[in-house]
């Protein structure tokens, strides 16, 4: 009889499988919305760590009309498709005439119309490696050897033909490394040199032989990438270049990136009183519902109680089967979430348009042991005072009808 009474709690479950199905309905969707919403924060995090550290530069400087028509940040920051120009003699002026610089280097942009490893429009991003400190540290953790003319290295998103190439403007560009992800639309763009830029330029010019202006590659720079001397204040040495240097328009990227973290902040923020609203609405449904089980139990209870098993073992049972149907429910939350998040991370990404970088499967898998650990507490905690009761029912009265 013992061992029978022992295997309750799974019977118990087993025997009323709708009921037990909505209690763990619930403890999954508390479990969903804890480890999905601490995906979200985690990741919108790791997003703008990634963002931070491949940016490497302390100013970016732009044309004036760039900062006054387009989201030149979006460009810059995040690798967003789109293209600006300034004459390369501002370039030289900077580099020449304003004091605090310790390095500087130009960079090209180019969105390109179609490429044969994309649907959308793929940026382009050419560098000068005899000057820069800002792309090249990043490509060397996927690639150390020089990029040669027509060689390129691409975001995660890209993919390449089956031969490693791909094809734009009539030309072929060997594809010599995929980077690692960094949450931005960084992930969707191409670098190559400046050599193999200004041959795009060209050829992107002979494709477009309507465009207002074509843009000549030797005459002109999209941005100039500043890393500030030792000693040497940063918003100085900006003041500096707005103030004698025409036509372009310094930024500091520390408040880039401090643009980009107060949307990131809103975001975190309404992820996290939704995520509170959530679970506050989950365990209120799931103690109610519990406590009218309990009740619609309580003659099933006070035939135990007759049968001599112990307040205290009913107390058990309870708290056991409690436990069975959160660690279900949890793990099916959890599941569900890991299940959507990697199909539907490219187009979180878009919808938010802000860095999104997943974290590391330790870090994913640790996240989802402590949702779990805090769903069954949850759960446990809204089954303790039914629990309670249940152990103080007085058997007679209730198999005699007096205390229904």
């Amino acid at each position: 009889m013992m061992r029978s009474v022992y295997g309750l709690p799974v019977r118990s479950i087993l025997k009323k499988p709708l009921r037990s199905a909505a209690l763990m309905i619930i403890a999954a969707f508390l479990a969903f919305s804890a480890f999905g919403g601490s995906l979200m924060v985690m990741s919108l995090s790791n997003g703008l760590e990634s963002l931070s550290a491949r940016l490497g530069a302390d100013i970016v400087v732009v044309p004036y009309s760039a900062a006054s028509k387009v989201s030149y940040d979006s460009v810059i920051i995040q690798g967003k498709p789109g293209q600006f120009y300034m004459d390369a003699k501002y370039y030289e002026e900077i580099k020449n005439e304003i004091e605090g610089i310790d390095k500087i280097t130009a960079q090209f942009y180019l969105a390109s119309a179609k490429a044969s490893c994309c649907s959308a429009r793929l940026q382009i991003i050419g560098f000068d490696p005899e000057t820069d400190f800002s792309v090249q540290p990043w490509i060397a953790k996927s690639y150390s050897t020089e990029l040669s003319e027509y060689d390129a290295v691409v975001g995660s998103d890209v993919t390449p033909n089956a031969d490693m190439t791909i094809e734009i403007y009539g030309k072929t560009l060997h594809v010599r490394a995929v980077l690692e992800k960094t949450g931005t639309e960084l992930d969707s763009a191409m670098y190559v040199n400046t050599a193999t830029m200004k041959e795009l330029i060209l050829a992107h010019n002979a494709k477009n032989p309507n465009q207002e202006r074509a843009i000549d590659p030797e005459k002109v720079v999209s941005s100039v990438l500043i890393k500030v001397m030792d000693g040497y204040d940063i918003d100085s040495v900006v003041g500096n270049i707005n103030l004698y240097v025409r036509q372009v328009k310094a930024i500091r990227t520390q408040n880039m990136i401090f643009d980009v973290a107060d949307s990131l902040s809103g975001v975190s923020g309404m992820i996290s009183v939704l995520m509170a609203a959530v679970w506050v609405l989950s365990v209120i449904i799931m103690a109610i519902a519990f406590t009218m089980m309990m009740n619609e139990r309580r003659r099933e209870f006070a035939v135990l109680r007759v049968l001599g098993v112990s307040r205290a073992r009913i107390a058990g049972f309870v708290l056991t089967e409690n436990a069975l149907v959160t660690l279900v429910g949890g793990v099916c939350g959890i599941i569900i979430t890991v299940l959507l998040t990697l199909l539907f991370n490219g187009l979180i990404e878009q919808s938010i348009g802000l860095p999104f970088l997943l974290p590391q499967p330790s870090v994913m898998l640790l996240t989802a042991l402590i949702t779990l650990l805090v769903t069954m507490a949850a759960g446990a905690l809204t089954s303790a005072v039914s629990a309670y009761k249940i152990s103080k029912i007085d058997a007679g009265l209730v198999l005699r009808g007096e205390n229904e």
